[in-house]
Parts: C-alpha cells; sequence; structure tokens
C-alpha cells in the first residue's frame, strides 16, 4: 500500500496533524465546528468535564463530556480556505493510520455539526431563529479542485441561468446535508429548514457595498426568488457548503446550524446576537447528547 508523503501529510514533531495540532485520542466521534475562537469556551463551558485542549493559530480545541456524550469542538476561522484543512486533517485523524502514513482498511465516519451564525434573506426567517441548512450552495469554488460526483448539476445550472452568473466567477454547486442529521433538528418549532449560501467573503460575495460598486447589485433579490426541491435560499454565510462537500467526499456527516442574527431583506440586527447564538448552542448540545 502506497505510503502517503510527508509533505502531503504534514505532522508536528510529536507525531499530531499539522494544522490542528491533534492526534486521534483527542478527538470525539461527533464534532462541533465554530468559526470564532472565543465560541469554543461558549459551548465548552456546558461541559460535565473537559479531558483535552489544545490551540495552534486559530483552531482551537476542547474535547469532553456532556451528559455523559464525548463531544468534540473546534474553532475553524471565517472561510472556506480554513474548513479544507479542518476537514482533510479530522479526517485523516480517524481514516489514516499517522505512523505508517497508510490509509485503513476500515474507514470510520465522523458526525460534524456546524454552530454559527447568519444572515436570513428571506422575509419568513425571523432574527435570533435557527436555520437549518438542508443544502449548502457554494459560491465558494472549493468542490471544482476534488474529483466528484456529489453535486446537483441540474439545480446548479438552473442556478446559472437565474443568476446570470458572470463567466468569471467560481461556478456554483449544491450538496445535501446528512438526511440521519437532519431528522433530529427539523421538526423542532424555532427551527427553519432551508439552503445556506456559502460565500468566499462577507461584503462583495454576499452582495454588501460600502465604498466599491457591485459586479452584480441584484444578486441578493435574485437570490431568494431561486428554489432547489422546494426550498428555497433562506441565509448567507463562509462555511457550510464546504463542510458539506468535503464530508460527503469523505463518508462523514454533516449539518450546519445557524443562529440568524440578521434579516437582509428587512435591514435588522439582532438586538442580543450572543444570546441567540447561547441558546442554539445549549438546543443543538441538548439534541447532540441522544446521538
Amino acid at each position: 500500500m502506497t505510503k502517503i508523503k510527508d509533505s502531503e501529510l504534514i505532522l508536528n514533531p510529536d507525531g499530531s496533524v499539522y494544522h490542528l495540532n491533534l492526534k486521534p485520542e483527542n478527538i470525539a466521534d461527533t464534532i462541533i465546528t465554530v468559526g470564532d475562537q472565543d465560541r469554543v469556551e461558549r459551548v465548552s463551558k456546558y461541559f460535565d468535564s473537559i479531558v483535552f485542549e489544545t490551540q495552534k493559530r486559530e483552531f482551537k480545541t476542547h474535547t469532553g463530556f456532556y451528559k455523559g456524550k464525548k463531544l468534540t469542538v473546534i474553532s475553524t476561522g471565517i472561510g472556506i480556505d480554513n474548513i479544507d484543512i479542518v476537514m482533510n486533517e479530522l479526517d485523516a485523524l480517524v481514516n489514516i493510520d499517522l505512523k505508517t502514513r497508510q490509509i485503513r482498511d476500515k474507514l470510520k465516519s465522523l458526525n460534524i455539526f456546524r454552530i454559527g451564525t447568519s444572515g436570513g434573506i428571506q422575509e419568513f426567517v425571523e432574527l435570533d431563529n435557527f436555520v437549518m441548512g438542508k443544502a449548502g450552495l457554494g459560491f465558494d469554488g472549493l468542490i471544482h479542485y476534488y474529483e466528484n460526483d456529489i453535486s446537483q448539476s441540474k439545480a446548479t445550472k438552473q442556478l446559472i441561468e437565474h443568476l446570470n452568473l458572470s463567466k468569471f466567477k467560481a461556478q456554483p454547486y449544491i450538496v445535501e446535508c446528512s438526511d440521519k442529521l437532519a431528522e433530529m433538528f427539523e421538526h423542532e418549532a424555532q427551527v427553519t429548514s432551508g439552503i445556506t449560501a456559502t460565500n468566499i467573503g462577507f461584503y462583495g460575495p454576499q452582495g454588501r457595498t460600502l465604498r466599491l460598486k457591485l459586479q452584480d447589485k441584484d444578486f441578493v433579490d435574485k437570490l431568494t426568488s431561486f428554489e432547489y426541491n422546494g426550498a428555497k435560499v433562506t441565509n448567507m454565510e463562509m462555511e457550510t457548503s464546504a463542510i458539506y462537500s468535503l464530508s460527503k467526499m469523505l463518508g462523514h456527516h454533516a449539518l450546519s446550524m445557524n443562529a440568524i442574527i440578521a434579516n437582509r431583506t428587512h435591514g435588522e440586527f439582532s438586538k442580543n446576537p450572543k444570546r441567540a447564538v447561547d441558546n442554539l448552542i445549549q438546543f443543538t448540545l441538548d439534541k447532540l447528547c441522544k446521538l
């Protein structure tokens, strides 16, 4: 069996994976990802105990127990470039023997939950409520760097035509979440299901403008009227599509839960975004302990 080269799978002197600074025994099978490193402690403060913690750059990790369930929470930082690092290195921890540098014969599937903040783009997406991304709509282009057959090509073609998307922008893609994980959340009253759009930036790529003019000033309006399998694009953020696509390609289960702290349609921002996020954290943890 071919060994993975040192330059491709980089390890630290202690044998941990390069960016995350983790060894296989440091993580649980259920992973919570958050963007902000300060949010790691806002999750782990609810744990009954913390058995491991580390940090390297923006990647901060706590592993512990919540109501008897072993969980790991890790910060990814903002953006799909960091998600590419986090997802590949998490997979390496469970599916590659780091000593022999060979892929394991028996592969493991992780359960990966994103707890994040997001802006709603539909009138019915209420401030401080939660959106579950039934699918991730990626404008980031990450999926095209890997061989795959997971994107909904017919829907992607319809979207490109609907948006009249510039040929200079990355081709979008749509990847669905894990049905197994979605079943845990989709019937809750405070949860709205929809398509979560992932953009490569916060300002221009999400249709915001301060001093620079937008190439497509009607981007958000056109996006709100798009439908896929009867679902509308409910919100925009910067990580979900990459988590979904890499999880699906690597054989993991993923679900993105978003606290809506802004509504772009109404031009509103939450009066207490911290409380909205904490409510989502507690809501999600209580679900995960039953997984």
